[in-house]
């Protein structure tokens, strides 16, 4: 095992929980800086070429788990690894974001759901060869069509 150390920190408008968008229908379009340190600000040459970026980041605010949950989305339980639930077994979060220019080591984007402060553990750029034809959503295309029925 390893013990994960922050690369930068996020600059959110969020500041609570109570502020990010959850549920059908939420939509992620605000705009954040994810704010590199400086020994890590190397890594970043040539980002600028991508688009999109994966965000792996700490639910640092978050306690304990839980495997099965109702989420916002749907009133039905659902297992923990089929969610985007913030109590999990290893408190880490998957973002991804739009890359709306670099300054330095500061990225500014676009879709950010983590609170004010979150540590951020990796960036990966965004690269997908799955067809939108062959994309699954599970459980939450069920709730969603439950909704519009």
């Amino acid at each position: 095992m390893f013990s994960s150390k922050p690369i930068g920190f996020v600059s959110s408008p969020f500041r609570s929980t109570e502020e990010v968008p959850k549920g059908l229908g939420a939509k992620h379009e605000e705009d954040g800086i994810l704010k590199i340190l400086p020994e890590f600000a190397e890594g970043l040459l040539d980002i600028e070429g991508f688009s999109h970026l994966y965000v792996l980041w700490e639910f640092d605010r978050s306690q304990g788990y839980e495997l099965t949950g109702t989420p916002p989305s749907d009133n039905r339980p659902h297992g923990v690894f089929a969610s985007r639930s913030p109590y999990r077994p290893n408190p880490i979060a998957l973002t991804v974001v739009e890359l709306l220019r670099r300054d330095g080591a500061e990225l500014h984007v676009r879709g950010v759901d983590m609170l004010d402060g979150t540590a951020i553990l990796d960036i990966k750029p965004y690269l997908s060869n799955v067809p939108a034809e062959k994309l699954r959503r599970g459980w939450l295309a069920e709730a969603e069509a439950r909704k519009k029925g």
